[in-house]
C-alpha cells in the first residue's frame, strides 16, 4: 500500500467513525439529552410496534397531511441513513458477502431500536429495521454497481473517498451544529 493509498484509507475510517457518530446522536441522542436521559425524573414515553408494516400501512392509509409529511420523511430518513453503512461495510471489510454485511446491518438496526424501546427514547419499532435493511441492501448494491462500472477495486475506493469528501462538511454541520431534536 503506498503512501496516497494509506491517506485514503486513513481518511474513510475518519468518515466511517464521523458517520458512525452521526447516527449514534441522531438516534439515540437527538430526543433526550445523555444527562437527561438517566434521570429519574424524566418522563418516558415508551412505543413499541412489533407487527411488519404496521407503521407503513398506517402511513399510506392516513387521510391526514402532517402524518403523510412525517411519513415522507420518516420511510425516507430510515433507508437513506443507512445507505453509507452499506457502501462503507462493502468498502471496509474483507468479507465482501452481501448476506454477512445485510446481516451485521440488521444487528445494528436491532440493537438501535431495542435501546430506543428500553430507554424511552423514539419509537421501537421493526418497520424501522425493515428500512434500515433496505437502506443498507442499496448501499452494497451501489458499492457492486460502481464496482461492475469501473471494473477496479481501487477506483471505486477512490470514486468513494471523492463521494465521502463531499460529504464530509454535511456531515460534520450535522454531527457539531445542527440540533436534530426530531
Amino acid at each position: 500500500m503506498n503512501k496516497r493509498e494509506r491517506i485514503e484509507s486513513v481518511f474513510l475510517y475518519g468518515v466511517f467513525i464521523c458517520y458512525i457518530l452521526f447516527l449514534i446522536k441522531l438516534l439515540l441522542l437527538s430526543r433526550v439529552s445523555p444527562m437527561a436521559m438517566f434521570n429519574s425524573q424524566r418522563t418516558v414515553n415508551r412505543s413499541i410496534n412489533l407487527i411488519p408494516f404496521y407503521s407503513i400501512k398506517e402511513y399510506i392509509f392516513s387521510n391526514s397531511a402532517t402524518i403523510k409529511r412525517f411519513a415522507f420523511s420518516n420511510v425516507v430518513g430510515n433507508i437513506a441513513i443507512f445507505i453509507p453503512l452499506g457502501t462503507y461495510l462493502s468498502l471496509l471489510k474483507k468479507n465482501k458477502r452481501v448476506i454477512n454485511n445485510l446481516l451485521f446491518i440488521f444487528i445494528v438496526s436491532l440493537s438501535i431500536e431495542i435501546i430506543q424501546g428500553l430507554l424511552g427514547i423514539g419509537a421501537a419499532d421493526i418497520d424501522d429495521i425493515i428500512l434500515n435493511c433496505l437502506g443498507g441492501l442499496i448501499g452494497i448494491l451501489g458499492y457492486k454497481f460502481l464496482l461492475f462500472i469501473l471494473r477496479n477495486e481501487k477506483k471505486v475506493h477512490g470514486a468513494i473517498t471523492i463521494i465521502s469528501a463531499i460529504g464530509l462538511p454535511v456531515l460534520l454541520y450535522l454531527l457539531f451544529v445542527a440540533r436534530l431534536r426530531l
